[in-house]
């Protein structure tokens, strides 16, 4: 048995995030994953870019998230936030996860995290109403791991559905979004492409002027619509995308394919999961000759990489102290124990085909996510960061944004080391304190609250 004050478990960009704050505000702590690199979605599933750190022209997302943009910026892994040459968000930030794994391993060092790698969590023992300890299969055996705070930062509720906090999945149905698998393209000319956006305007949805499509502007590509349309009619391509949609990288010569879409998945099925993974695979794969024979600037094009596994947009949530709605996000509701904000619009994709549904904020405006969200009912001493907070199945299309679960993350790790130091339990935590501490810590907390929701 090995006690520690705080326990993370997941090593996603949430998880990070939770186990560096922790740490820096005083608190031993383990952060427990079951691969052996961090970072989650943006490394394992390589989700990227980042959307997005700014409402406007107003960067609203600061903290750990924007220092490890910055720390990546000087390493050479990001080139750091861009205009998203697409119009869907802001800005967009690329980035190199290969070296964002090597980046995450030098914070948990620096901040004196301890790792617990190859870690597959088993199950949470609750004693008295509150998460006592958590079990682990690893190569050595089983590992019990004692905590007096627990981060259950698995993307998919593994530790508080284990623990018997209430949760949901999907839809009004039981549906969820869609699986992507991310692949990398590198040899790749956007000289070539750029000329054939300007003689092709319509082609590209963008604000860009037609003498600004130029290679360094292509940040993001959506439309290619009768390239695509013609793959998909002479039966090249049987994707379920309506566009062709790619991203820049850190390098010239390669972009980010988001294109793969799996579809009617339970990502907690393991026969589902299965079915995904090989699926995606193959698409990857129709989508790499449909570049290379169809898109100009693609003709040499090689795939530099794929991702480790599937990435899931969405699957199981918690039911917390209180539940985000799509009404809070359009309506860029403030709350008095506001602990992230966001202005990623709610985009829904299609859980059974093509096409994607988008509901946007006002323009300029933002919404914050309360504390409540992250403390699960009927259980003590557990948070919940990333995309299994507590929200309705609208506003977590738009929470589930890596900036957003990354501020999540360090409002947890912050909240547990706080409570623990304080004695208290997470939900009796004076918000005040918390979002004091987070404002201190560079967490974009300014704006003024209304009465609380």
């Amino acid at each position: 048995m090995r006690e520690y004050d705080v326990l993370v478990v997941g090593g996603g960009n949430a998880g990070c995030a939770a186990a560096i704050a922790a740490a820096r505000t005083g608190a031993s702590v383990l952060l427990a994953e079951r691969y052996g690199f961090l970072g989650g979605t943006a490394t394992a599933s390589m989700v990227g870019p980042w959307m997005t750190f700014h409402s406007g022209e107003e960067r609203i997302v600061g903290g750990i998230a924007q220092e490890i943009v910055e720390r990546l910026v000087v390493l050479g892994g990001s080139p750091g936030h861009l205009h998203d040459a697409s119009d869907y968000v802001p800005t967009i930030t690329p980035f190199d996860p290969e070296i964002h794994k090597a980046l995450l391993f030098d914070m948990m060092r620096e901040s004196g995290v301890a790792l617990l790698l190859h870690a597959w969590f088993l199950d949470a023992s609750v004693a008295e109403g509150r998460v006592a300890s958590s079990r682990f299969a690893t190569v050595g055996g089983m590992r019990t791991i004692q905590a007096r705070r627990t981060i259950d930062a698995t993307a998919d509720a593994y530790v508080a559905a284990s623990a018997g906090v209430p949760t949901q999945q999907g839809d009004a149905r039981g549906r969820v979004q869609p699986a992507s698998l991310m692949f990398r393209l590198s040899h790749v000319d956007l000289n070539l492409l750029s000329h054939y956006v300007r003689q092709r305007p319509e082609q590209m949805r963008s604000s860009l002027k037609t003498h600004e499509r130029t290679a360094d502007a292509l940040t993001a590509v959506a439309g290619l619509y009768e390239l695509w349309d013609a793959a998909r009619a002479r039966g090249a391509v049987a994707v379920p995308r309506e566009l062709v949609s790619f991203f820049a990288t850190p390098y010239a010569d390669e972009v980010t394919v988001n294109m793969t879409r799996v579809v009617d998945v339970d990502p907690l099925d393991p026969d589902d999961l299965t079915r995904a993974e090989v699926e995606a695979r193959a698409q990857v794969m129709q989508l790499f000759a449909f570049f290379r024979s169809d898109v100009p600037g693609f003709a040499n094009a090689r795939i530099a990489a794929t991702a480790t596994q599937i990435g899931v947009r969405e699957s199981r949530r918690i039911l917390g102290e209180y539940t985000l709605t799509a009404d809070d996000v359009l309506h860029a509701r403030t709350f008095d124990d506001a602990v992230a904000r966001s202005a990623y619009p709610i985009d829904i994709h299609n859980p059974s085909g093509s096409g994607t549904t988008t509901h946007r904020l006002p323009a300029g405006a933002s919404y914050e996510i309360p504390y409540r969200c992250l403390v699960p009912v009927g259980v003590d001493d557990l948070l919940v960061a990333g995309r299994c907070i507590s929200t309705t199945h609208e506003a977590l299309a738009s929470t589930r944004l890596t900036p957003t679960v990354m501020t999540l993350g360090q409002a947890a790790g912050t909240a547990a080391a706080l409570s623990a130091a304080a004695g208290v339990s997470p939900r009796a935590l004076d918000p005040d304190q918390l979002r004091a501490r987070l404002i201190r810590d560079g967490v974009d907390l300014r704006r003024s609250a209304v009465a609380r929701a």
